[in-house]
């Protein structure tokens, strides 16, 4: 039995396939400090799955980050994440689920609304955070895979999402 509603997240005119994903400057976290980076510091290494995700916590959060951590994937491309959680959470995240994976933290959200994948947060006017969404980039910074949530809770195929990754990395 679930003990939560889903919901219907409506339509967006998010970042697709073939666009250049939009660069930003925010907070990078990991288990030990934070710096400012740009995206483009990290596609300029090579490809990148970028990975929106509910504020650290939440439970898509937590679930989203363990699969990922668990595939590995951080082997054939740089992985990180975004939210509205302040560095220190990213940092607690970072720690508490041992990833390797550093995160972005972006309480204004004003990334995901860059990228066309915000949503208000259980219809609390002026409280929004990103819908989950995954997006492999070259190092261009060319959208090669998109994927984004259309209901709360909704997961990517993380096997569809593997694969995507190993045809770029």
């Amino acid at each position: 039995m679930v003990d939560f509603d889903v919901v219907e997240l409506g339509d967006t005119d998010h970042v697709a396939e073939g666009d250049t994903a939009p660069d930003f400057t925010r907070p990078l976290v990991n288990d030990e400090y934070w710096e400012d980076a740009s995206l483009s510091d990290l596609t300029d290494e090579g490809p990148v799955l970028l990975v929106f995700s509910p504020m650290d916590g939440a439970f898509p959060a937590t679930y989203v980050w363990n699969e990922l951590r668990d595939r590995e994937l951080g082997d054939r491309l740089t992985v990180v994440g975004l939210s509205i959680s302040t560095p220190y959470a990213h940092k607690r995240l970072v720690e508490e689920r041992g990833m390797d994976y550093r995160l972005f933290s972006d309480p204004s959200n004003a990334v995901a609304r860059e990228y066309g994948i915000e949503h208000d947060l259980d219809g609390m006017a002026g409280i929004e955070e990103p819908r989950p969404a995954a997006f492999v980039l070259d190092a261009d910074r060319t959208v090669e895979y998109a994927w984004v949530a259309t209901e709360w809770p909704e997961f990517p195929d993380y096997d569809e999402l593997e694969r995507q990754v190993r045809r770029v990395a």
